[in-house]
Order: structure tokens, then sequence, then C-alpha cells
């Protein structure tokens, strides 16, 4: 099966959020968050440092998921035909 091309305007959004934290849902119920520090094209990727996996949970009462718990991890790389949805994080943090 042939590899797709990510469009080169993704790749410009991406590189305007280099060093801002970023949420990035890989599974329904599993993500990532971290700061961008580096996008690449070959292979179409993000680099993501100081990163923390997330478990994420929803409820008949609450059906956007919320983050329920968090786990210290190092730098990971990230293809982006992996990734579902990323967030830009607010730096309130």
């Amino acid at each position: 099966m042939p590899d797709k091309k990510i469009p080169p305007s993704i790749v410009h959004m991406l590189e305007r959020n280099i060093g801002k934290r970023l949420r990035v849902i890989v599974d329904p119920a599993y993500g990532f968050e971290g700061t961008l520090i580096a996008v690449t094209q070959e292979p179409a990727g993000i680099w993501i440092s100081e990163v923390e996996a997330v478990v994420l949970r929803a409820t008949i009462a609450q059906p956007i998921p919320q983050v329920a718990s968090k786990e210290e991890r190092g730098d990971i790389f990230l293809n982006l035909h992996s990734v579902q949805r990323m967030e830009v994080l607010p730096n309130d943090r």
C-alpha cells in the first residue's frame, strides 16, 4: 500500500505551532500531551518533548472525552498517519 503524502499546508500549519503545548489524540481513549519541537515531512510526523501519556474517558453525562490520568514519558515521534486529532493547549499551565 503506497504511503500517502501529507499536504504542505498541514506541515506549515504545524510549523507555526512549534514551541506550543499540544494534545495529540491517537486513539479515542489515548493520546499524548507535550511541547511540539519539530515537524518532519519524510516520514510525515512530529516530535514532542516533555510528553505525558493521557488516558481519555467519556460518559453519557459528559460525552466530550476528558483526561482521566497522565503518565510521564520522554520525547517521542508520532507519525501523522496515526494521529486522529490535535489540540493546541493554552499556555496558562
